[in-house]
């Protein structure tokens, strides 16, 4: 049985408030599924020792968005295939409100989106993303769940599959 790698998961910005602790607590959750996803689909996440889960501001991620895919303005999250994810809080901020839940529960679903982009996951194509949206939303929910997610999360009927389509998320499968 492989081991989980450990994940580590940082704030390198202070303009948005957020509870970190249940953030790494619901990625944590989150990661034995996401490793089972990556059995299954053959992605790099089981061989990895350490994913880094980095949550930063507006203008950091507007920098490494540029730098790296040559878009400007921030991006939702961004995965990197050594195991490095970026999330952006004030686009997490934006968001959540749109979708009547919290800050962070956007931030561990944007962490959630990273770890099947190593497990495998591609959003490229409009099928392939639809699978991925449904994957991660499954993830989270079970994630969440062992993790008091407030109770605007649990709303039913509340969609996720396109939260991520106006701010696409990049996995670099290429360093520039």
């Amino acid at each position: 049985m492989t081991s989980l790698p450990d994940i580590l998961v940082v704030s390198r910005q202070r303009s948005v408030g957020y509870d970190h602790a249940r953030l790494t607590a619901i990625v944590m959750a989150g990661l034995p599924m996401c490793l089972e996803v990556a059995r299954r689909l053959g992605g790099p996440l089981p061989d990895m020792k350490l994913v880094e889960c980095t949550v930063v501001g507006r203008r950091r991620m507007a920098q490494v968005h540029r730098e790296f895919l040559n878009v400007s303005g921030p991006t939702d999250v961004i995965t990197f295939p050594y195991g490095e994810i970026l999330v952006c809080a004030p686009v997490a901020e934006s968001r959540a409100a749109e979708f009547g839940h919290d800050v962070t529960t956007e931030l561990a679903l944007y962490c959630i989106h990273g770890l099947l982009h190593l497990a495998g996951h591609d959003d490229v194509e409009a099928d392939s993303a639809q699978r991925m949206a449904e994957e991660q939303e499954r993830i989270l929910k079970a994630a969440a769940r062992e993790n008091a997610a407030p109770a605007a999360f649990r709303k039913a009927g509340r969609s996720r599959s396109s939260i991520l389509r106006p701010l696409p998320s990049i996995y670099l499968k290429e360093m520039v």
